[in-house]
């Protein structure tokens, strides 16, 4: 670009028409760029990049039908009025020209002044067609000589929203424009030797006063000036006659759209990688855009000092492995926040962020998501059945993946057998304590032993509020730790005991001191309803401030409930009362006409329940008004404590037991942790009711440390160890039995090993899990004899000669664990999936929903066999088929309605699996979880539990299948069913609900108030679907529409790179040259 010029920036602006028939063309003119004398050779060669970008930037029509009415000619165009569109070109001309015919180079800037004058100051953008995106463009940068560039108004541009008749003159405009370039430059070369420049002689004032110079200059126009080039308008009239009636040649709209995005996002990625290196420091090494985007977005002004702290330390400069670890609402999750956005700006490598529950992932998708838009990276979901293995590799810009433990696993080993993991830079574990728990743990322990074996450049940082042998945890991710008894809000800890409420002092000598006797008036009915005084602890607080009720089972959650409310005065009512009846109504829209009755009575007194019992649509409307204060008190369970983020006042635990099982040291601080809101409470309370006979029990509770965080990989064989073992060879992580004991050091069991093994060493328990992958068909050992010459039998006696071995996975051992398969049901899925190719059923979905019914869910289930047997009667004769292909007659279920004797053994799994398909099946045709829950007599969160699990197990055979041939029918028929498991939706719903953080309740609201794609709610503008949408907040608003943005721009850089893919020559390509 010119040094000394300053130039007015172009963009095209592509709007949809309101005329049905045709779209509309916006281009802007050309105008003359004044240069300096000493760069006559180089001004020829940059007009000539120049008149070929405009030539690039002219639109296609797509012709979608003719119109011959002359009426209509030009639209809404009143062509000819005075104040007509002709009329402003003329307007704009004759200054054009009175400046251009008394030019002298010291007036250059003057004239870009006076032609920009009515089009300055406006940002614009590029808009498809289809009003599927828009991206913003950077702000006006300054050139050198330090004035500023100057961007075309679309209500002042000459051709903006011109009526498509005009297409065909587009081109003879911008040829006009360009000879009156030429011929300025030439006016100028003749003068520019005897003049200096604009910014020598030419005061302030007179930019600012182009109408001044405007009048002078009109006078000095000439009869000759005239001729030379006929008037635009004149033009313009002569062709808008003609051309309206002339057929629009048809251009491909849809590459040349393709082709402007494309140039828009890498510049825009550009400009945000200088930027980000122009501008370190201000915010922990990032943009202070970031710093602007957590005031405006969240309030956050200021960090903590334990914040600012962790961030400053030198193991986190030098991006060593970190876990840290806080109190419950300290704002841990703040810190992780801007370690990832300084990987993914700053460093430009992928980030992975695990998150235990679905709910969660979704949560903070959709509190990203608009930073991810306004700092140019992609936020992706991985839960459920939803995620792409291996993920699609970006052009530019950088992903953050947020996903399950389950996916997360999955999405490391997809990188890693693609060579990918190195493009990972930064993974985060929240909940690290997770790591603890079960089968899940030890996936989790297999996704970090994996990155710690295969990338050395992968930075890990994990965070909990629940850690205690944080040394261990230490040695197996060699990670530095930092730790602080912050919180933004004081706790105080209690426990009542009858009448008496005692504070937590671990100073004292029995752990507590007296801190007052509970006060308040019982009648006698109250006493024997309330005798825990649950009743005046809560009016204490409630409505003016927030409680949290924690109970033991889900059922006394709902009783709890509604004692509570029976001896809440009729004031209650009055609180917030239109806000409250609101809920109620969201509620049924949500569940289809339904409203749970113990609901129906708690929630106009500010009082519900929260459990897993509730649908995921009722779960999300009650944590809203919860939130928004609308309700006061939640009586719930544990799960809500390791869930969404739900602070109180007080928090009241009902009695130390979570269901049957005493109450665990981490369970009991992460349900206090909920107390106190940052912001809005200046302490918060915890309050324990016990009874005498807990009373030992619990001063152990509250006083003795953490529990310690111990592996389970081996506790959970086969979803653990073997599992394990067979993604490593798998992967070609590790082949043989030396380089397995070699990786298996580097565990957590590994470095647990001596507290965890008693009876057998790591040795031992390494070879017995190869051993039983072999016999289970899922590995191979290859045939090469040992050194000593022993043969296979041989070798097996002698656990020694294994080391001689190296190993290969078989095609059933990959499909496996390409799918993620449970290992004690592999084979059993292949055997379903084998007799189901001799006979499937393809009248209905039933067969296909039976192979992919959870295992694990079937052996958790109680029929009702009156239910079962109506059900199976109900059937067509072709799905009855499939129970009887499965083993399971009519006969049968009719001797267990009348309670018979059943001579013949059936399979209780079998049995079971059928019966949650005849559940699935249901609720396939219906769509309505209320209706099949109640013609099932089950819990409405079990029902949609249970489709939840077939969704994801249904993507898991999918992706078994993939790997083995023998199975390509079951390839099409699984994608088409897991889409409509995932939804469970009308059709028309599955577009809105991809969405992140959009149900079924709301997907119905957005569908008929017009919003139908995803296209749609990308370009919505939140305020308006404020005032569209019953029952939806600005911050709601604002995350979907987000949320919307971002996947659209997923899928738009996927269908780029792809075709990009397409025209990329292959490295193979055969040379041309001879040898």
């Amino acid at each position: 670009m010119d040094e000394d010029g300053s130039r007015i920036r172009r963009r095209v602006s592509v709007r949809k028409r309101n005329r049905p028939s045709l779209g509309i063309i916006s281009a802007t003119p050309t105008t003359a760029e004044l240069k300096p004398d000493n760069e006559e050779e180089e001004e020829e060669k940059e007009e000539e990049m120049v008149a070929g970008s405009r030539r690039r930037k002219t639109v296609g029509v797509q012709l979608v039908e003719s119109n011959d009415s002359e009426e209509d000619m030009f639209g809404d165009y009143d062509s000819f009025a005075e104040n007509s569109f002709l009329a402003q070109v003329d307007d704009l001309e004759q200054k054009y020209m009175q400046v251009h015919e008394n030019r002298k180079p010291d007036t250059d800037l003057v004239t870009e002044d006076l032609c920009s004058e009515s089009i300055k100051h406006h940002k614009l953008s590029i808009t498809t067609v289809d009003s599927c995106t828009e991206l913003k463009t950077d702000e006006c940068t300054k050139n050198q000589s330090g004035h500023e560039d100057v961007s075309i108004k679309p209500g002042a541009d000459l051709t903006y929203e011109l009526p498509s008749s005009q297409v065909l003159y587009f081109e003879n405009l911008q040829n006009s424009s360009n000879d009156l370039d030429d011929w300025c430059t030439k006016e100028r070369d003749r003068n520019s030797s005897s003049h200096k420049t604009v910014n020598e002689k030419l005061p302030h004032n007179s930019i600012e006063q182009p109408q001044q110079i405007d009048e002078s200059s009109s006078k000095v126009r000439t009869s000759s000036d005239v001729k030379r080039r006929k008037s635009l308008k004149d033009h313009l009239k002569s062709a808008m006659t003609g051309n309206a009636k002339a057929q629009t040649p048809v251009f491909s709209r849809t590459k040349q759209l393709k082709e402007m995005l494309l140039s828009e996002e890498i510049n825009v990625a550009k400009k945000t990688i200088e930027s980000s290196s122009d501008d370190l420091g201000p915010f922990y090494s990032l943009p202070s855009k970031v710093r602007d985007l957590y005031v405006q977005f969240r309030g956050i002004e200021k960090l903590y000092d334990w914040q600012h702290t962790c961030l400053t330390l030198n193991s986190v400069q030098e991006r060593k492995n970190l876990i840290y670890s806080l109190p419950t609402s300290g704002g841990k999750t703040l810190v992780a926040e801007i370690l990832m956005l300084q990987e993914l700006l700053c460093r430009r490598k992928d980030v992975l962020m695990i998150l235990p529950y679905v709910a969660i992932v979704q949560e903070k998708i959709s509190d990203l998501s608009s930073f991810g838009i306004e700092l140019g990276f992609f936020v992706e979901e991985y839960a459920g059945s939803k995620g792409k293995f291996p993920p699609i590799k970006r052009r530019e810009k950088k992903s953050l993946y947020i996903a399950t433990i389950e996916k997360g696993h999955g999405l490391i080993n997809s990188l890693i057998e693609t060579g990918r993991i190195d493009s990972l830079g930064l993974v985060v574990v929240d909940e690290l304590h997770m790591i603890a728990e079960g089968s899940r743990g030890a996936v989790l322990e297999m996704t970090l032993a994996k990155i710690l074996y295969t990338s050395k450049t992968t930075q890990i940082i994990g965070m909990s509020a629940t850690l205690n042998n944080v040394e261990d945890l230490r040695e197996f991710l060699q990670a530095e730790y930092y730790t602080s008894q912050f919180r933004p809000v004081e706790l105080k800890e209690h426990v009542k005991i009858n009448d008496a409420i005692y504070e937590v002092d671990r100073k004292a000598e029995n752990g507590m001191t007296f801190s007052r006797l509970l006060i308040y008036k019982y009648s006698d009915t109250l006493k024997k309803m309330d005798p825990d005084h649950l009743v005046a602890l809560v009016t204490e607080v409630i409505p003016n401030y927030s409680c949290l009720v924690f109970c033991p089972t889900k059922k006394n959650c709902e009783n709890v409930a509604e004692m509570i409310c029976k001896f809440l005065s009729k004031e209650y009512l009055r609180h917030r009362e239109k806000e409250k009846q609101e809920v109620i109504e969201n509620l049924k829209s949500v569940s289809s006409g339904h409203l749970c009755p113990v609901l129906k009575r708690t929630i106009p007194l500010g009082v519900a329940y929260h459990h897993s019992g509730l649908t995921s649509d009722e779960r999300k409307l009650l944590e809203e008004a919860y939130s928004a204060g609308v309700l006061c008190l939640l009586t719930c369970t544990s799960t809500l404590a390791a869930g969404v983020n739900l602070p109180a006042r007080r928090v009241i635990l009902r009695a130390p037991y979570v269901a049957k099982e005493f109450l665990k040291r981490n369970q009991y601080k992460q349900m206090i942790g909920r107390a106190g809101r940052a912001g809005i409470d200046s302490i918060g309370e915890s309050i324990v009711i016990l009874q005498e006979k807990d009373k030992q029990q619990v001063l152990e509770l509250i006083s003795r440390p953490l529990e310690n965080c111990y592996s389970h990989l081996v506790k959970e064989f086969s979803k653990g160890i073997q599992t394990l073992f067979l993604s490593l060879i798998g992967l070609k992580i590790a082949t043989n039995l030396g380089e397995i004991y070699q990786f298996m050091s580097g565990t957590l069991f590994g470095v647990q090993q001596k507290i965890l093994l008693k009876e057998k060493s790591l040795w031992e328990v390494t070879v017995e899990s190869l051993r039983y992958l072999t016999e289970k068909g899922l590995l191979q050992k290859d045939t090469t004899l040992t050194e000593k010459g022993l043969t296979q039998k041989d070798a097996l006696c002698k656990s020694e000669e294994w080391y001689q071995y190296s190993f290969h996975i078989t095609k059933l051992g990959r499909a496996s664990f390409k799918g993620t398969i449970d290992l004690a049901y592999c084979d059993i899925l292949y055997r379903d999936l084998k007799i189901g190719l001799e006979s499937l059923v393809l009248e209905s979905f039933l067969h296909l929903i039976y192979l992919t019914t959870p295992y694990d869910m079937a052996s958790q289930c109680n029929p009702d066999w009156m239910i079962y047997f109506r059900q199976f009667n109900q059937l067509s004769p072709a799905e009855q088929n499939v129970a009887a292909l499965v083993g399971v007659s009519e006969n049968y279920l009719g001797k267990k309605v009348s309670g018979q004797a059943i001579k013949k053994k059936v399979n209780k799994d079998v049995v079971n699996r059928l019966y949650l398909s005849f559940v699935l099946y249901t609720l396939l045709k219906e769509t309505n979880i209320w209706n099949v829950s109640e013609k099932f007599n089950m819990p409405r969160g079990y029902t949609q539990s249970l489709l939840t699990a077939a969704a994801t197990f249904s993507s898991c055979v999918l992706h078994f299948c993939e790997e083995l041939e023998e199975f390509w029918v079951y390839r099409a028929l699984l994608v088409e069913l897991t889409k409509k498991l995932t939804y469970c939706v009308k059709a028309e719903l599955i577009p809105l609900m991809e969405v992140t953080g959009v149900l079924e309740g709301r997907a119905k609201q957005l569908y008929n108030a017009g919003y139908k794609s995803l296209v749609h709610l990308a370009n919505a503008d939140p305020e308006v679907l404020i005032r569209t949408i019953e029952h939806l907040s600005r911050r709601q608003a604002k995350q979907i529409v987000a949320s919307a943005k971002m996947l659209l721009h997923e899928k738009a850089e996927a269908l780029q790179e792809e075709a990009e893919e397409l025209l990329r020559l292959p490295s193979d390509f055969p040379s041309t040259e001879k040898a």
